[in-house]
This record gives structure tokens, C-alpha cells and sequence, in this order.
């Protein structure tokens, strides 16, 4: 049994909190924290009498590394569960380092005035960590994550190399709304309004944002139209799977939302430049997140399933095969089980699984790691047990 310090209470954090709950073997205790420690107290009373974890709540600005090592000191957790925005992971990582506590997030950092998706920066920790003698396990969430350990628990048993890998992300639910995103907007938009990009023969091609289209038969939904974006597991992959030619990645987009994201992009509404407004400096694409509807208001209204997974093509004992590895999940199915949409449960329930893995010691090491480095067999079956389940399907249809 343990402690966790989970910083962060919008619908990620929300999911995992629920499943930490549901793992009291585990989750000891867990302690919330965010700017608004209202929405922890609201969280923290839905839960208590459901669980035999205990819960506390507490106020953290995550931007302030002192104000983070006070509470960590204070908390005292095995780990620390950063679902906080991309834009704080490394003053909270830096609280991690200064206390000597584990580190687990589930996207990697970008600075705030550029769409630059790069590991670089976390990357960078790696010999502090290992001196330090602690663990920081980037991108636990599913893309990156889940797909992640998709790759690991194909290279390790289906291939003795893996040359190309499309990693596909449907999402076929129905909100209702004529424009909403299902997570955080303004992450959302700067990643679909950015360059996209692929790894092919050890270099990235870049392409102009969803230039290339392709459309696919997934399972258990049928044909949707998906692009091809940046991604950051791209280029964590790129290095740890031996025999990569090619990796892309690809989401499913109807064409209301693409609409309306050409009309915002036309007006200036998706830009992270500031502008003044009536005197005071605002970032348009933050003010435009304050008008859209909450991702964590989603759940009710949402039908419909998603279906995330990898494509892969490789050699086992000199024969060429290809297999998909994919899980689907129903968001109404969700929404009964933690009052959530099935975009944040995809990434709840692994945030929840890979701060148990450090927690148990079943993941051990010192350093910064990108998920796909350690033994994906005891997480393929953590998602079994906690909500997601997985499935192989032989010779797929491939994306081209």
C-alpha cells in the first residue's frame, strides 16, 4: 500500500481519482491538489464512504515550484500523479527532484507561447533522476501511453523487429454540440492547428496541418475520415523500438468540428499570440477555452465509442506480418461507471495504472522513461482488469 499526491481535478484527474479509489490495495491514500481546491472538496465528497482509500484535498499553484515542494514535503506520497496542464510538468518535476519523490505524468511538456511537442526538456532530467536514485515515467495516459506499451508488448512477443507502426485514434462519439472539444481545448486545438509530422528512415517529414486524409474501417465503428498529426510518441518510439522505418500517427475528425475549426482559425481565435482587449493583454485561443463547453460536462450527452490502437508490420524468424492491437470503449459505459466521457477514461485509467506500477515496484529504475521501456506484460494486463480491454486482430487492413 502507498500514497499518491495527484495534482490536477478536471476529467483526466476526475477518472483516475475514481480508479485509485477502485485500487484501495494499492491506493492507500491519495491527496488532490489543485488551484480551485473547491472542485477537489466536491470530488473528495462524491467519493468518501465508496472507498476504503483516504482522501485529502489541498490548494497547489502548480506553477510555483516552492509552493509544490512545501505540499509534497507536507503529503509526504511514494509518487506524485501530475494531470495538471502540459505547461507545468517541469516545475512539477522539479518539486519531485527537490523532494526525492517518483514522477509519473500523461503528456509531455510544451512551453506556453509555441505548439513545440518534444521530449527534450524531460529528457533533460535524466542524469538529475538517476543521481537523485527515482523514477520519472513520462506519458502514462494512451496516446502517448497505452500505445506505447501496445509497441513493447508487440516487440516483445509478435516480432523480432518492427518496421512500420500507424498509430490510429478514433473517436465516433456524439455530444450533440456543433463544436467541442473532448479535452482540454486549448491543448486540443494547438495540436490539431500545428504542423503534422512523420517519422520515416531516421528523419521527420513535415507536412502542413491535416494535409494527409486517409480514411479507415475500424472495428466496432466503421469508416471515419482521420489525418495525420505530430505526435510525441513518435519520437520516443523512433528510438526505442528496434527496426523502425516508418511511424505516423493519425485521429479521426468529422467534418463539423474541421469547419468550424477553419472559421476560428480564420478570425484569429486559435492563435496563442496575446493580443489587447479593452486594455489588457488575453490570448485568444485561452479565451476561446473560456467560452467552449467543459470536456468534464461531456459525459451525459456523449454517445457513442472510441477506438485507439497500433498497426504493425514487422519480421518474427524472417516472415513479414502485420497486426492491430486496439482497445474500444463506450462512453456511455464510462460515464455509468466514473461520470465521465471515454476520451478522459482512456487516459485516467492508465495514469492510474502506471503510478501503480511505480508504487508496487513492479517498475523500477532511476531516471526519466518513456513508458515502452519497461516490461508492457504486467500493464496489458492492468488494462484487462481496470476498464480497459484489449484485443489482437491478425492481417488487418492496412491504412494505405
Amino acid at each position: 500500500m502507498g500514497k499518491a499526491l495527484i495534482i490536477g481535478c478536471g476529467g483526466v484527474a476526475s477518472v483516475a481519482i475514481h480508479k485509485c479509489c477502485q485500487n484501495s490495495e494499492v491506493f492507500e491514500e491519495i491527496c488532490i491538489a489543485s488551484r480551485t481546491v473547491s472542485k477537489c472538496d466536491a470530488l473528495k465528497e462524491k467519493l468518501q464512504g465508496t472507498t476504503k482509500t483516504k482522501i485529502t484535498t489541498a490548494q497547489v499553484d502548480a506553477d510555483n515550484v516552492e509552493e509544490l515542494v512545501a505540499l509534497i514535503r507536507k503529503v509526504q506520497p511514494d509518487v506524485v500523479l501530475n494531470l495538471a496542464l502540459p505547461y507545468q510538468d517541469l516545475h512539477i518535476m522539479d518539486a519531485c527532484l527537490e523532494t526525492g519523490v517518483h514522477y509519473v505524468d500523461t503528456a509531455n511538456y510544451e512551453p506556453e507561447d509555441t505548439a513545440k511537442f518534444e521530449y527534450k526538456w524531460q529528457w533533460a532530467y535524466k542524469e538529475r533522476y538517476e543521481k537523485a536514485g527515482i523514477t520519472a515515467l513520462l506519458g502514462s495516459g494512451f496516446d502517448p501511453g497505452v500505445t506505447s506499451v501496445f509497441s513493447a508488448y508487440a516487440l516483445k512477443h509478435y516480432f523480432d523487429e518492427i518496421n512500420y507502426i500507424d498509430i490510429l485514434d478514433c473517436n465516433a462519439g456524439d455530444h450533440g454540440y456543433p463544436f467541442a472539444t473532448n479535452f482540454n481545448p486549448e491543448i486540443n486545438i494547438r495540436e490539431v492547428s500545428a504542423k503534422g509530422s512523420y517519422w520515416e528512415n531516421a528523419h521527420w517529414v513535415e507536412t502542413e496541418p491535416m494535409e494527409i486524409k486517409r480514411v479507415y474501417d475500424f472495428p466496432e465503428i466503421g469508416e471515419k475520415d482521420m489525418y495525420l498529426l505530430h505526435h510525441e510518441e513518435i519520437e520516443s518510439l523512433a528510438l526505442n523500438i528496434p527496426g523502425i522505418k516508418r511511424i505516423r500517427f493519425f485521429m479521426t475528425f468529422g467534418e463539423s468540428y474541421l469547419t468550424h475549426l477553419r472559421c476560428l482559425e480564420n478570425v484569429g481565435m486559435t492563435s496563442i499570440e496575446p493580443i489587447m482587449y479593452e486594455g489588457k493583454e488575453i490570448i485568444p485561443l485561452q479565451f476561446l477555452k473560456a467560452v467552449l463547453p467543459d470536456p468534464s460536462s461531456l459525459g451525459p450527452r456523449t454517445k457513442g465509442k472510441t477506438n485507439i490502437g497500433c498497426i504493425f508490420t514487422g519480421k518474427k524468424d524472417g516472415v513479414e506480418k502485420t497486426i492491430y492491437i486496439y482497445n474500444t470503449c463506450d462512453h456511455q459505459e464510462c460515464y455509468k461507471e466514473v461520470g465521465s466521457q471515454a476520451v478522459a477514461y482512456t487516459t485516467g485509467v492508465p495514469a492510474m495504472i502506471g503510478t501503480m506500477m511505480l508504487m508496487t515496484g513492479t517498475w523500477q529504475g532511476p531516471g526519466v522513461f518513456n513508458i515502452e521501456e519497461f516490461d508492457p506484460d504486467p500493464f496489458m494486463d492492468a488494462l484487462n482488469k481496470w476498464g480497459l480491454p484489449w484485443k489482437i486482430k491478425e492481417n488487418p487492413d492496412l491504412v494505405d
